[in-house]
């Protein structure tokens, strides 16, 4: 397995940057196999969701896709890659942002019962209560 960061995983998915994007597309596509896949933390993905949404402006669609895309790609193992599915399913239902729902789907899988917080805008998603 070969760790992957996010400034990799960020040009696969935007293809902004003419000479990086190519050589993150050829590690994605040409490099890495079944056998020896690309490992994409959770704190990887927290990265990329933040940077796609705060600096190239990815609407929850948008974001969603390219998660799906990063799950679907059989060279890619995503860590938690349950509780990133559930997270990027809220995001394409517009629950909540990607970080919280991530929080709430690691906190239910550790068996929390909530997770309490001050952010009203979590409390859209389930397992969140006010503090």
């Amino acid at each position: 397995m070969i760790g992957l960061d996010t400034n990799i995983v960020v040009r696969f998915l935007t293809q902004d940057d003419l000479e990086q994007s190519a050589r993150a597309t050829r590690i994605i596509e040409d490099k890495l196999t079944t056998d020896t896949p690309g490992f994409i933390s959770i704190v990887t993905m927290v990265e990329t969701a933040w940077v796609l949404e705060r600096a190239y402006g990815f609407s929850g669609r948008e974001l969603a896709d390219a998660i799906e895309l990063i799950l679907q790609t059989d060279v890619l193992e995503v860590e938690d890659e349950q509780e990133v599915a559930a997270a990027m399913t809220a995001v394409r239902e517009a629950r909540g942002s990607f970080a919280d729902a991530l929080i709430a789907a690691l906190g239910a899988r550790a068996g929390c019962l909530f997770t309490l917080t001050f952010d009203r805008k979590a409390l859209r998603l389930a397992g969140f209560r006010i503090a």
